[in-house]
């Protein structure tokens, strides 16, 4: 089967699915405004429940976010570059770390399991990690934090190939900026190199997979001309905004070393939208640490953890699938199905617990960045468009992937979305419509009256999660600049008074938009490129233009 997302007309079977969680979305919010018409009683009944299960996800989202911090804070205290030298000759090294150091008998055990079979376990001086960052039209003090923190890693630079993959379309100014990055960053690493993808190639849609795809492409050349092996090359994707964790090549090297089915495997970091949280406004950065915070719960869930943002693959694994999908304006959460599919369910990712420091949405304006803002959510949101791609594989009869453990995807996937769509507004507002529809019924029940005092109260404890968020996001944010007082770190704090109107002003409504999208055939085939600034950005007057990368707009037929 095909790997790849369909262009133009969809059979019959994929456009219900692709229909499906809008549908489901709809349903739920209509269905509890029939019922309650129907018969209050079981609307309050069946959003009782509906609450409930909401809490206990929450309750262990509250554990799993202590216990993510937790291995985060721990991990980086690790030396990764003296474990990772360690692999080199296991049975000589010397290990004199602390007894409670971060996964030390872990370590102990990879050393030894390396010592009795040495020859299927790479060593470290046989790797390299290639790096493609991709870019548009992000101005040069927005782009050079990424380079300079590449030079800064631990990892050896002279391992490391870099590839700059730019926007043809991002026009003369991403031209100029790349050439500069050429002359200041060119002999830092192994080799370094631009890429520029080209506009209007065949069969692609703009976007960041197109881009990285032909970046890989050119990888994939250049290894062919020096004679390098694909299994000895790590590639790690980012955005030109992503500033590594100095450890992180020695971690996720350590990670593909000691796994020996490495090439089924991806090796994601954790992303944290800390970059330029002091000079985001409020609604912004109460968004950037929510996802901060989803990205440490979801390093607790190994066996529902997804590709997202910057993540690392086997070279090997990349080019048997043919690197990246060129389809998708979600290319990331999707290199996930693809990969799941093509490797017939035997995939899995790796948490690295280390970050990857991203940037939160920021403009030259506070309307400009909320746009910016709801457009990015909308551009996530519309990872709906994977439900059919993984129901065509799933139900398929030609399906090699374990049938039960594809449908439990596939329905976690599908819940994922439609609960994105619907929880903020039910819990919001979803008590007052049997109460309101009791009393234009004159259906007394006590259930029914008392609903928006019990949902009122089972919010209550739902702020301890939000306490939780309070506490670590203050306590992982970057040193205040100088630039800013006392007042700014108070609103660090008051900002999450926003929370529950971010909740249903952003991620439902831009979820709701996403899939009403694809219910309607009215496919994304533009790319909305996030507009990202820093504070020196900004006052250069070089903040990211807001033009999309665009492309011919399909409707289903």
């Amino acid at each position: 089967m095909n790997n790849e997302l369909p262009l133009g007309n969809r059979t019959s079977g994929y456009r219900f699915f692709e229909m499906l969680p809008g549908l489901a979305s709809l349903g739920t919010l209509v269905g509890l405004v029939v019922l309650s018409f129907v018969q209050p009683t079981w609307a309050a009944y069946a959003l009782l429940a509906l609450v409930a299960l909401m809490m206990l996800r929450a309750l262990r989202s509250a554990v799993e976010i202590v216990a993510g911090n937790s291995a985060l804070e721990r991990a980086q205290d690790v030396d990764w570059a003296a474990r990772l030298a360690q692999l080199e000759h296991p049975y000589q090294a010397r290990v004199t770390e602390a007894p409670k150091a971060y996964q030390l008998s872990r370590h102990r055990d990879n050393l030894a399991r390396i010592s009795r079979a040495p020859d299927q376990y790479p060593k470290p001086s046989e790797l390299f990690n290639a790096v493609i960052i991709s870019a548009y039209n992000e101005a040069y003090e927005v782009i050079t934090p990424t380079l300079r923190a590449l030079t800064r890693t631990t990892y050896d630079p002279k391992h490391m190939i870099v590839l700059f993959a730019y926007e043809e379309r991002g026009g003369a100014g991403i031209e100029q900026t790349a050439r500069r990055l050429q002359r200041e960053f060119g002999s830092e690493f192994g080799h370094f190199e631009l890429v520029r993808h080209p506009a209007d190639l065949p069969n692609e849609l703009p976007g960041k997979g197109s881009n990285i795809t032909h970046a890989g492409r050119h990888l994939q050349a250049l290894l062919d001309e020096r004679g390098i092996d694909y299994d000895r090359v790590i590639v790690t994707t980012l955005d030109c905004d992503n500033v590594p964790h100095p450890a992180y090549f020695d971690n996720v090297t350590y990670e593909y070393i000691v796994h020996p089915n490495r090439k089924r495997m991806s090796f994601q970091p954790i992303s944290l939208f800390l970059g330029n949280i002091w000079d985001a406004p409020a609604p912004s950065r109460v968004i950037a640490n929510a996802n901060s915070f989803w990205n440490i719960i979801s390093s607790m869930r190994p066996m529902s953890l997804r590709n997202f943002a910057s993540h690392a693959q086997p070279m090997s694994a990349l080019v048997e699938m043919d690197f990246w999908s060129v389809r998708t304006i979600v290319e990331d959460g999707h290199q996930y199905w693809r990969s799941y599919f093509h490797f017939n369910g035997d995939y899995k990712v790796i948490s690295i617990h280390v970050p990857i420091y991203q940037d939160a949405v920021l403009t030259e304006s506070y309307t400009r960045t909320l746009t910016a803002q709801f457009k990015q959510l909308r551009r996530w949101a519309y990872g709906a468009s994977d439900v059919p791609f993984v129901a065509q594989r799933v139900f398929s009869r030609d399906n090699p992937a374990p049938f039960w453990g594809s449908l439990r995807r596939f329905a976690q996937l599908l819940d994922s979305h439609v609960s994105l769509a619907c929880i903020a507004p039910l819990i919001a507002f979803g008590a007052w419509v049997p109460f309101v529809m009791s009393l234009r019924l004159s259906f007394m029940d006590s259930l029914v009256l008392d609903l928006p005092y019990v949902i009122g109260q089972m919010q209550q404890v739902a702020m301890f999660g939000i306490l939780l968020m309070i506490w670590f996001g203050y306590n992982m944010l970057p040193e205040r600049p100088r630039r800013y007082g006392n007042s700014r770190s108070f609103g660090m704090i008051a900002q999450w008074v926003l929370y529950p109107a971010i909740g249903l002003l952003f991620n439902s409504l831009s979820a709701m938009a996403a899939q009403m999208q694809l219910l309607f055939g009215r496919y994304r085939e533009t790319f909305d490129v996030t507009e990202k600034a820093n504070h020196e950005s900004l006052n250069a007057g070089t903040s990211t233009a807001a033009a999309p990368m665009t492309s011919v707009t399909a409707r289903a037929a």
